[in-house]
């Protein structure tokens, strides 16, 4: 039988801690998609290649961001109508997001094809390495659809307290993805295709397997016959939750967008050390991200459920273990800077090394200041307050990107600017959010109704 985790009864911290755990697993092994292809380009492609690979990353993680976004927020709907126990509100909203999420990811799949020469334009690619990443890109804009069908599903069963399930799928596709890596580039030698083609041939799989798992292992999440119709009231609040938290993603990775071409800007050296440097940065943060996605399913449910106390100690226990857990991966990503960076970098590409270090060794002391960001990214959004999250991030983002430009524009700081741009853009949001959730228990210490008012 599958496996649920009932967020609104038992222990807090260890029913917070045994759902989050397959989620922060099953993140890492998401990363592990481009992870392999940067990791087995950088070393038999070079870092041409890997500067394309790099740059490819951070257009696909913005557009995977919108229908990420799209499945967040109908999974806060999931949540908070599960843990009032609204069945066929529940059938509603699954059908009204899968075709709302749908229909913009097609649309999307149409733009991008179409559009991809003047995205590569906006990106500043250089001239050397313009054809590798039109290559890679073609191939990977197929990926788009089963993109959505994984975290569609994968938000479902997250939403109903299965994190296990979209665990196991990935796990099996991230394997099958280094395999077919190493497959397609060592033995047919199609290069930097054949980094694409093991990607989405590896997300197709997850895809497929997650929805016809879902289908026979949970027949309560079955739609009906009665279930297939337009409605509009629901169409409004998936949309209303949906769309600011697509907002919220595609701001947040669109700010990083705009971060990237800046850094392109300086060159394939810096861009090839961005491009292993981030991927640290995201193997290291994540694990805090998704503690933060989970944390807001918790809020969710007893927020449906109207559980104001078991929510009030939620939020006291998962602060403590965001604080303790970035701490010690500042210390650790701080300590092995170095060594971190030459599983991506040749040892003698010294200049290439010696920004990542920098990058990390900036950044990686301030981790603290994420983590805390995306509990209160996921507290806003849990609840129905998804507008305050947009918020945040749109600060958050704002500032690191306005701080990237003009410091880098100073010729005695650089590219140093870009990288301590984006601490500031985190404590600067962190310092809002926290002062709006103080006033908010101001607020709350008056009128015993105005948590369940929103």
């Amino acid at each position: 039988m599958p496996s649920k985790t009932d967020l609104t009864q038992g222990s807090i911290t260890g029913t917070l801690l045994r759902f989050t755990i397959p989620m922060i697993i099953g993140s890492l092994l998401q990363q592990c998609y481009n992870i392999a292809d940067t990791l087995i380009v950088g070393q038999c492609l070079g870092s041409n290649a890997l500067a394309a690979v790099g740059s490819a990353y951070t257009l696909m993680v913005f557009l995977i961001s919108i229908l990420l976004g799209l499945s967040m927020g109908s999974s806060t709907i999931f949540s908070l109508q599960y843990g009032a126990r609204q069945t066929d509100a529940l059938h509603r909203s699954i059908y009204m997001s899968a075709l709302l999420t749908g229909t913009v990811t097609l649309v999307m799949n149409i733009t991008v094809f179409i559009g991809i020469h003047p995205i590569l334009g906006l990106l500043q690619i250089p001239t050397n390495i313009y054809s590798m990443m039109y290559d890679y890109l073609w191939i990977i804009f197929w990926g788009i659809g089963p993109t959505f069908i994984y975290n569609f599903y994968a938000a479902l069963l997250r939403a109903i307290g299965d994190s296990v399930t979209p665990l196991c799928f990935l796990a099996v596709s991230v394997g099958l993805n280094i395999g077919l890596d190493l497959f397609f580039i060592l033995q047919l030698d199609w290069g930097i295709k054949g980094a694409a083609a093991a990607t989405i041939a590896s997300q197709g799989g997850a895809a497929l397997g997650i929805m016809g798992y879902t289908y026979m292992k949970y027949p309560e999440l079955r739609l009906r016959r009665t279930d297939l119709h337009f409605d509009r009231h629901c169409l409004k609040e998936i949309t209303s939750f949906s769309a600011l938290t697509c907002v919220q993603q595609s701001v947040m990775n669109l700010g990083i967008l705009m971060v990237q071409g800046l850094v392109n800007s300086f060159g394939t050296i810096v861009m090839a050390a961005f491009a292993a440097a981030i991927k640290i940065d995201s193997f290291a943060y994540m694990p805090v991200q998704e503690f933060g996605n989970a944390f807001s399913t918790f809020i969710a449910q007893n927020f449906g459920a109207r559980k104001e106390e078991r929510i009030r100690k939620g939020i006291r226990r998962a602060l403590v273990i965001t604080v303790l857990f970035s701490m010690i991966v500042s210390a650790l990503v701080f300590l092995f800077a170095r060594p971190l960076m030459l599983i991506f970098i040749h040892p003698h590409e010294t200049e290439i090394l010696n920004i990542g270090i920098n990058y990390l060794h900036i950044e990686g002391t301030f981790y603290c200041g994420i983590g805390i960001l995306f509990l209160l990214y996921g507290y806003y959004r849990a609840i129905r307050m998804p507008k305050m999250s947009v918020l945040l991030t749109v600060i958050s983002l704002g500032s690191r990107v306005v701080l990237s430009y003009w410091l880098a524009g100073i010729p005695s700081v650089g590219i140093t600017g870009i990288w301590w741009s984006i601490p500031i853009g985190w404590f600067i949001a962190d310092l809002i959010g926290l002062g709006y959730y103080k006033y908010r228990q101001k607020r709350m210490a008056n009128d015993s109704k105005y948590m369940f008012c929103q």
